[in-house]
């Protein structure tokens, strides 16, 4: 069967790709980037809010949406009609994040032609990501593909924990996944940290990620900080650093008088729960433990002294 994808998560479309099915996309969400060829796919989705504000701007228009029973992004069901999909790739893990389920599946109803197979994604921990791209591969007809895939990922992440489980000081790390109010990163990310040989500080794995108060931030004195803002690239991070560092408590913190603060690519790496959580880990461990040569710097990770 040649099948037509449509994937409304930028992560799914990379697991898509991951499993040889790259050619079988036909459409992609607005976020949808990496691999940079899926970029020139029709669009089928867009925000509801305006996502060029200010990180508090966003925060306060994502709450008002959610309040009201509305969704952040609406899907081109017009687009969907045209494209004829036999699989959609969408999530229910964030009603934030990506197109979530009932969007969806209330545009599809109106597919009578194609019929599209509906597959969402459920990311809370590294585990399910597992289970994610397996469940891909079996709309595609293609389970075996997902066997190699994760095989390989595991393989790769077992590496770094075994180089790293041993280490005699794991340090403390927080991981800042919004800037107004803070969002400490739950989810994968903790046991990301930890098989990079760190120790994830105020939040815990397979759960969503919290909000946090500047005193509990200050109170647990992270001795190194990673920035990674849902959907922001380092750039769009520099932008509204001022949020943090013109905070009166931020130069209280350990990890910014030693120079311990890190500005990654939430976006392209920490954000997304698919191929690349391996690459995330090797960014922790730059950012961990100033490996020699690092082949992430630059691209997935700077200090914040270089901005």
């Amino acid at each position: 069967m040649n099948h037509r994808v449509i994937s409304l998560i930028a992560s799914a479309t990379e697991i898509v790709a991951a499993l040889g099915y790259e050619d079988a996309l036909v459409g992609r969400s607005h976020e949808c980037d990496f691999p940079p060829a899926v970029e020139k796919l029709p669009v089928c989705s867009e925000p509801r809010i305006d996502v060029s504000g200010t990180s508090l701007e966003i925060d306060v228009a994502v709450k008002g949406a959610v309040k009201e029973a509305l969704s952040v992004y609406s899907v081109f069901k017009d687009e969907l009609e045209r494209l004829q999909p036999t699989v959609i790739v969408t999530q229910t893990q964030c009603e934030v994040c990506a197109v979530n389920l009932k969007d969806v599946q209330a545009a599809v109803c109106e597919l009578v032609d194609s019929n599209p197979q509906i597959v969402a994604c459920e990311p809370m921990g590294l585990s399910d990501i597992w289970i994610d791209i397996q469940n891909v591969a079996n709309a595609l007809n293609d389970p075996e593909a997902a066997i190699r895939l994760n095989e390989s990922l595991i393989k790769r992440l077992q590496g770094i924990l075994t180089e790293y489980e041993n280490i005699s000081h794991r340090p403390t790390l927080a991981c800042i996944e919004w800037l107004e109010p803070i969002m400490i990163a739950g989810n994968w990310v903790p046991e990301l940290v930890r098989i990079a040989g760190g120790e994830a500080v105020m939040a815990e794995d397979g759960k969503h990620s919290p909000y946090q108060s500047w005193e509990e931030l200050a109170e647990i004195d992270p001795e190194v900080i990673a920035i990674m803002p849902c959907g922001f690239d380092i750039q769009r991070t520099i932008a509204e650093i001022e949020l943090l560092t013109n905070h009166p408590l931020w130069n209280s913190l350990q990890a910014v008088n030693n120079n311990r603060v890190y500005i990654t690519d939430g976006n392209q790496y920490f954000n997304r729960p698919g191929p690349r959580v391996v690459e995330s880990a090797e960014i922790l461990v730059e950012i961990l433990h100033d490996t020699d040569q690092p082949k992430h710097h630059g691209t997935g990770w700077i200090r914040l002294e270089e901005c």
